[in-house]
């Protein structure tokens, strides 16, 4: 399985994946006010259908769970996921 990390700054965050230095999977969002907007999930095409993209959207639900934030799944492959997955509505906006 491949490794989780995350970086942040004051205004964005990123989840992502790699795999011999090369990144094959991210997940883009910007901050503001506790708030986590899903703005972009991507997978390198040689890697879809692994479930990378649905992984990462996962951490960033727990992420925002154990951080007392809430997310905006603006993204559409997110927001699929959010509208899926009807536990997680304790953090959407």
């Amino acid at each position: 399985m491949t490794i989780i990390q995350h970086n942040e700054n004051d205004s964005r965050g990123i989840f992502y994946m790699k795999e011999a230095d090369k990144k094959i999977a991210e997940l883009t969002y910007s901050i503001k006010e506790n708030v986590m907007t899903i703005d972009h999930t991507e997978v390198n095409r040689d890697q879809e259908g692994k479930g990378l993209g649905t992984q990462l959207v996962t951490k960033s639900y727990e992420f925002a769970k154990e951080n007392d934030r809430k997310i905006d799944p603006l993204c559409p492959f997110a927001e699929v996921l959010f509208d899926k997955n009807e536990s997680w509505s304790d953090v959407r906006i």
